[in-house]
Formats: structure tokens, sequence, C-alpha cells
């Protein structure tokens, strides 16, 4: 009984400091080979809104990802990075089927988490697409609902 009011107590003091520190998520970096290419796979492809470069660099472009957060495209050398799919950018939408037909009209591959035709439906009853944009790198997209 020591033992577990112990765990418990050591559990409830590390969610609070994770609390306390007032961390949140700001952005996603990506370093891309073509900025021109890549910016437009953003924009009008997944139709997020471009947003002002407050750094005013030729090689920079950012996109937000809604409520204050935000996604940089960094033009430069990608010869060193190695993308998997594990290692993902998840998006969520509320018309999955919309983005499926767009993906569709722009010839961008997608199916589900493991390959399946179209998308995969998660235990939880959410429904998934992975995809890559034109450097590579993978995308999820879910229909998890907005709150």
């Amino acid at each position: 009984m020591t033992s577990l009011l112990y765990i418990s107590t050591a559990l409830a003091a590390a969610a609070f400091a994770i609390q306390d520190s007032g961390l949140t998520f700001d952005h996603y970096a990506l370093r891309v080979k073509n900025l021109k290419s890549s910016a437009h796979f953003y924009k009008n492809i997944l139709q997020l809104t471009e947003i002002e470069d407050k750094t005013k660099k030729e090689t920079r472009r950012w996109f937000s990802l809604g409520s204050q957060t935000e996604l940089h495209l960094l033009e430069g050398n990608t010869d060193g990075i190695h993308v998997i799919q594990d290692v993902h950018l998840a998006l969520s939408s509320p018309n999955l089927d919309a983005l499926m037909d767009r993906l569709r009209k722009h010839n961008v591959p997608f199916s589900g988490a493991h390959g399946e035709p179209n998308f995969n439906v998660r235990p939880d009853g959410i429904r998934q697409i992975f995809f890559q944009d034109p450097n590579g790198y993978w995308i999820e997209v879910n229909d998890i609902k907005q709150q």
C-alpha cells in the first residue's frame, strides 16, 4: 500500500510539473529542397493559409496550422534527411472525403496507415490517411471531430 501511495504521489507531482512549465506547441519546421513546389503543395493542395514570414528571408515560407501554431518551410540541402512514416505531421480535417478527392485530383497518392487502399479506421473509430509531401515528408490526416 505504501508503494502504491508513493507511486501515485510521484505521478501526480510529475503531471503538475509538466503543466506548470507553461509549454505549448509553437511551430513545426521542415527543410525542403524546392521552396516554390513545397509552398504550392501546402497552400494549394492542403489549403493551409500562408502567413507573414517575419524573418523576411527569401528561403522561408510560413503557414498557419490554426490555434497560433505554424508550419515553417526552410529551403536548403535535404541530403542528410531520412524520412519514415512513423515520424509524421498529423493534421485533422472536418471533411476528410473532400481532402481525399483533392489529393486524387492532384495525383497525390495516399493510403491507410499500413498501406490499406484509401484510408484505415483506428480502433477508436477515427479514419486516417497517410501521404507524402514533395520532399517525402509523411503527413497523416484524420477526421477527429473538432471540439
